[in-house]
């Protein structure tokens, strides 16, 4: 089997680990993100002897003239950051796929994880799909599901989403080189379905009236590699990388927001509902007991 490789970041590269070891397909082209090349791919492109080719624009003809002479018999996505139109979606005899962090028909759209964390989900899926008009809608080729315990945060689902990415894309090319695809409407597993928008600078402020378990979940969710939470004390910013629930918290009226205590590992702070304990933190000073986290500068 032929390949056009669409590809970006760690679960591309692993994904490539798994399929350059198999004789039985080859990559005859890589695509890279065009505005943030990925180094590791056009090194291992280079190492392999598989050529690339760079286009801000995949839809121009002139890309897809280019793609053609390739005579790949399947595109494969993934992490790529450009929509695939009718016509080079169609380009292959096999058509186009996609890997996506998601269990679909839910969790469609941009930063997955962070939205199952801060929705309190109990677990996260890792879809591929032939890909269609739409925005992560086409029929289901092969889809896993991973629990989502207290324990886990951004940074553990990222790292089983890259392995598990690579493991679920490598065993849908399989699939279709075997020719043993049923596909899953996504219309058959709930008509609607759920999109998630794109997180954006702003988005890490906490909201201090929510309740502890929300703002456990928010916390987590944008942990390192992300931006972590952030509030502010007296005008200056603190982030907030981890925190932890308070067993036997009480529901009780107070000023969300305010340092009502320090432990051994750092800070209870009142949410809506509860308390709260900032186990890690940075701040550019002294935090008081008072003190009082707010939304704003």
């Amino acid at each position: 089997m032929r390949i056009g490789y669409f590809a970006d970041g760690p679960w591309a590269h692993k994904a490539f680990e798994k399929i350059i070891k198999d004789d039985s397909i080859k990559i005859v082209f890589m695509t890279v993100r065009y505005d943030r090349k990925d180094a590791v791919l056009l090194s291992l492109a280079e190492q392999n002897n598989i050529p690339v080719e760079l286009s801000d624009n995949i839809n121009s003809h002139a890309f897809m003239d280019a793609v053609k002479t390739y005579q790949a018999d399947l595109f494969v996505s993934m992490s790529f950051n450009q929509i695939f139109r009718d016509e080079i979606r169609n380009l292959p005899k096999q058509k186009t796929i996609n890997c996506h962090a998601g269990k679909l028909p839910f969790y469609r759209g941009r930063n997955i994880l962070n939205w199952a964390l801060i929705n309190d989900e109990r677990e996260f899926g890792i879809t591929v799909h032939y890909m269609d008009s739409g925005i992560d809608t086409g029929d289901i080729i092969l889809q896993e599901t991973y629990p989502i315990t207290d324990s886990d945060n951004y940074a553990t689902l990222l790292e089983r989403a890259y392995d598990g990415c690579a493991d679920v894309l490598y065993r849908a090319i399989k699939m279709i080189q075997d020719n043993k695809v049923k596909v899953m409407k996504q219309t058959d597993i709930d008509p609607v379905g759920m999109y998630c928008g794109m997180r954006t600078e702003g988005d890490e402020v906490i909201d201090w009236n929510q309740s502890s378990r929300e703002l456990f979940n928010f916390i987590r969710a944008l942990c390192t590699p992300g931006p972590q939470a952030a509030s502010w004390i007296r005008g200056n910013k603190i982030t907030i990388n981890r925190a932890r629930m308070v067993e036997g918290a009480h529901v009780y009226k107070n000023i969300p927001g305010q340092v009502i205590g320090k432990t051994s590992d750092g800070l209870l702070v009142k949410t809506g509902d509860t308390v709260l304990e900032i186990t890690e933190y940075t701040y550019a000073g002294k935090v008081r007991i008072g003190d009082r986290l707010k939304d704003h500068e």
